[in-house]
C-alpha cells in the first residue's frame, strides 16, 4: 500500500508541477477565471463520458452527502486554482514556489490543532530537509538571493491558496465512503458551479481573455492532468497514508516544475537542481522512515 501511495503522490506532484508551469505560460493567452472554469467544463465532460454508470450506482450516497461533496470541489478545486492563477499574474514563480512549500507545514499545524495529531521528530526533520531543497530550487542555488525577494499582492493570494489547500487536505479525512469515480465527479461539478460566478465577475471587470491556440492547449492539459488525474491520485494517496505523510509530497512540486521547465521551456538543468531533488526525496524518506507507527 505504501509503495502504491508513493507512486500516486509522485505522479500527482509531477502533474501539479506542470500546472504551475502552465499557469505561468497562460498569462496573456487565457485569463485566470476563464482557465479555472473551462478546465472543469472539459474535466466534467470526460467524467460524464466515462464514469456515468458508477455515478448512477452511487447516486443515493451522492444525494446524501451532496453539500459536503460540492464544498470539496468549491474549496479544494476551484478556490485554490483561482487563487494560484491569479497570484501568478502579480508575483514571480520563485515566490509562488516558496509559499507553496508551506502547505505541508500548514497540514501538520491544522492536524495538531484540530485532532492533536502529533508529528514525530523525524517527520519535522524530513519536512525541514525537503523545504531546504525547495528553497535551493527557488533560489537557483543562491540562498542569499532569497533575502532580496519582495512580497506583493500576488504573494498574499498565494498564501491564501496554501491555507485553502491545506484545509481541503485535512478535511479529506471526513470524505464519505464511495467509489473514487463518484467521489471525483461530485466535487468536479461543485468546482464548475463555483467557478462560473468568478468567470462572470472577470468578464464584468473587463479582464477576461478568451483562449487562443496556446490557451486551449493549456486548458486541455489543466482539465485532464491537474484537474482530473491528479485529484483522483491525491485523494487516494491521502486515503492510504494520511494527510500528514501525503502532504510532504507537495514539496516535490517545484522540483518537478523545474524539470518540466527544462524540457518544455528550454531552461538549463544545473547541479543545484540535482541537489534539490535529492534533498526533497531524502526528506520525504526520512519523514516516512521515522513516522509514528500508530
Amino acid at each position: 500500500m505504501n509503495s502504491r501511495a508513493y507512486f500516486y503522490l509522485c505522479i500527482t506532484a509531477l502533474f501539479w508541477g506542470g500546472n504551475s508551469v502552465a499557469g505561468k505560460m497562460a498569462v496573456g493567452h487565457v485569463s485566470p477565471m476563464m482557465l479555472t472554469t473551462l478546465r472543469w467544463v472539459f474535466a466534467l465532460a470526460i467524467i460524464l463520458a466515462l464514469m456515468t454508470p458508477q455515478i448512477r450506482r452511487d447516486w443515493d450516497k451522492i444525494k446524501q452527502h451532496w453539500l459536503q461533496l460540492l464544498a470539496y470541489g468549491a474549496i479544494g478545486f476551484t478556490t485554490f486554482n483561482a487563487l494560484l492563477y491569479s497570484a501568478l499574474k502579480y508575483t514571480s514563480a520563485i515566490n509562488a514556489v516558496i509559499l507553496q512549500a508551506g502547505i505541508p507545514m500548514l497540514i501538520f499545524l491544522f492536524n495538531f490543532m484540530l485532532f492533536r495529531t502529533r508529528a514525530s521528530i523525524a517527520q519535522v526533520i524530513g519536512f525541514t530537509v525537503t523545504l531546504i531543497g525547495v528553497l535551493i530550487t527557488a533560489a537557483h542555488g543562491d540562498i542569499a538571493s532569497l533575502l532580496q525577494l519582495e512580497f506583493n499582492f500576488g504573494d498574499a493570494l498565494m498564501i491564501a491558496a496554501c491555507v485553502v489547500y491545506a484545509a481541503y487536505t485535512v478535511a479529506l479525512r471526513f470524505k464519505p465512503a464511495m467509489h473514487w469515480q463518484s467521489f471525483i465527479a461530485a466535487p468536479a461539478f461543485g468546482a464548475l458551479l463555483s467557478a462560473i460566478p468568478l468567470l462572470f465577475w472577470e468578464i464584468g471587470s473587463g479582464t477576461a481573455i478568451v483562449p487562443d491556440m496556446t490557451g486551449w492547449i493549456i486548458v486541455l492539459y489543466a482539465a485532464i492532468f491537474p484537474s482530473l488525474m491528479s485529484q483522483v491520485l491525491y485523494v487516494r494517496g491521502v486515503e492510504m497514508i494520511g494527510a500528514n505523510r501525503a502532504g510532504l509530497f507537495i514539496n516535490a512540486i517545484p522540483v518537478f516544475g523545474t524539470l518540466l521547465s527544462v524540457m518544455l521551456v528550454g531552461e538549463t538543468f544545473h547541479t543545484f537542481h540535482f541537489i534539490a531533488l535529492l534533498l526533497v526525496l531524502g526528506g520525504i524518506a526520512i519523514a516516512e522512515k521515522g513516522r509514528p507507527k500508530n
